[in-house]
């Protein structure tokens, strides 16, 4: 769409080792099988991920219609954002569209880790910044050209 994204992968790399070991010590490795739902449309978010491998596709209820997928997340990728304010409820739906490997977070743990080393948390929480102000503008191009008059080549 616009510029390439840094993936979290990337960002977490550029890390100092006393910011990044702590983060990914809260890490847990996990597999889900293609097809399965990662999570529904106003569900509790408690979690997140990031994709090491494998491809997960973004859904939005698009109300008397299919559901909209706004956008495909592969490796490197944030899964998941809305942990991150009340009332923690995903924004989207969550589908893997094969096999994915992934390192999964605790919320609490991760909010905790932020409140505990601010400086970390200042990092943390702009790389995730990032992510969402990507994911709304995908969202918005996408269903511009789902369901607009003229599709995403209206004035901006």
């Amino acid at each position: 769409m616009t510029t390439k994204l840094m993936t979290m992968t990337g960002r977490l790399a550029a890390l100092p080792d006393e910011h990044r070991d702590p983060f990914m010590a809260l890490a847990r490795e996990v597999q889900f099988s293609a097809g399965r739902r990662l999570f529904e449309e106003k569900g509790r978010a408690d979690r997140f991920w990031i994709i090491r491998d494998g491809d997960v596709a973004l859904e939005l209820h698009v109300p008397g219609r299919p559901a909209a997928a706004i956008e495909t997340l592969g490796q490197g990728s944030l899964l998941g954002w809305s942990w991150l304010f009340p009332p923690s409820h995903w924004s989207m739906s969550a589908q893997a569209l094969t096999d994915v490997r992934a390192y999964e977070f605790d919320a609490d743990a991760v909010r905790r880790l932020c409140r505990e080393n601010p400086e970390f948390g200042y990092v943390f929480v702009l790389a995730c910044a990032e992510v969402i102000g990507h994911r709304l503008e995908d969202a918005r191009t996408r269903l511009l050209d789902l369901y607009g008059p003229y599709g995403s080549a209206l004035p901006r």
